[in-house]
């Protein structure tokens, strides 16, 4: 059924429970393939890096991000790009100030290396000074896009990882992206429109997904808030992207 059935098993045989396995091995072409087979990797301890397909598995529809008024209003605030600042969105989602963080070493320089290769792409979100304020980064495979982390300053970008969800859910409209998957449900993702299938589910959509071609990210330039508005109303309203010149 997957890819990497002969690596990670069949679905059917992995335990009831999220973490399926753990492996002191871990490079950046081996993360790449077990999404291809519906497993993320999450470090255990500073040796064991964990390989994880949870029980309920949290998605967010690409065109169905739930964006409220407050928040429309809050997006006026910032512009976006794309890939323009992937060092940076990484540090700062992996800084060691935030509570119970999991980016280490490994996991930097393996995503640091899939983004140089064009695997791994970056939102980044600015305000009105040019000063970086929130952003994400996952992985794109086919029609999977797989976010990892996602962050935003507390003093000055108040809902600016949900500007930064709304840039990224635009960009995956425009290469055909289906799957967007969160790893787990929370209440922060859950206020977007985040919802739970179970593993069997995400597997199955996940097949889906892995027929459809990766195609590049092209659109890297900055957006304005009014811009990137207009672009998601156009995604939700099942028109497609507009090319904004």
């Amino acid at each position: 059924m997957h890819v990497l059935s002969a690596l990670f098993g069949s679905p059917d045989q992995w335990p009831a429970r999220d973490l399926i396995g753990y492996s002191d091995e871990f490079y950046a072409a081996l993360a790449l393939e077990a999404y291809r087979a519906g497993v993320f990797p999450m470090p255990l301890d500073s040796e064991a890096m964990g390989w994880w397909s949870p029980m309920q598995r949290g998605l967010i529809p690409v065109d169905g991000v739930r964006v409220t008024r407050s928040l429309r209003k809050m997006a006026k605030r910032y512009s976006t790009t794309a890939d323009h600042a992937f060092p940076r969105v990484m540090a700062a989602c992996g800084s060691p100030t935030r509570p119970d963080g999991w980016i280490d070493s490994r996991i930097r320089t393996a995503y640091s290396h899939l983004h140089r290769t064009g695997w791994v792409h970056s939102v980044e979100v600015w305000d009105a000074d040019g000063v970086l304020v929130g952003g994400l980064y996952g992985v794109h495979v086919a029609g999977l896009f797989a976010g990892e982390s996602m962050f935003h300053d507390d003093e000055r970008g108040r809902d600016a990882s949900k500007v930064a969800l709304i840039r990224l859910v635009v960009e995956l409209a425009a290469v055909g992206v289906e799957l967007l998957d969160v790893q787990w449900l929370t209440e922060h993702l859950g206020t977007l429109g985040a919802y739970e299938v179970p593993r069997a589910e995400y597997l199955r959509r996940l097949e889906h997904a892995l027929t459809l071609p990766t195609l590049p990210w092209t659109r890297f330039g900055p957006l304005t808030g009014a811009e990137l508005l207009a672009e998601h109303d156009a995604v939700a309203a099942g028109r497609g992207v507009l090319r904004l010149a």
